[in-house]
């Protein structure tokens, strides 16, 4: 496990970043990513992340107007 990984501070995270990890956790790929990186995603893994992190910020975007 790499050293940014395992000192991972969810607060120095980006918003994005934050429901990035979201997300993957969601999907069950969380504890991947924290072993062998975001790179070890398929593209379909990849695809589907961003898909959810659009929709998600879609949603907020038309929830907070």
């Amino acid at each position: 496990m790499s050293e940014k990984n395992r000192n991972l501070k969810w607060e120095e995270l980006s918003p994005d970043d934050q429901l990035k990890y979201e997300i993957a956790e969601e999907l069950g790929l969380l504890d991947k990513v924290r072993t062998e990186g975001w790179k070890s995603l398929s593209a379909k893994e990849t695809g589907r992340i961003g898909g959810l992190m659009t929709k998600k910020k879609r949603e907020r975007r038309n929830s907070a107007t």
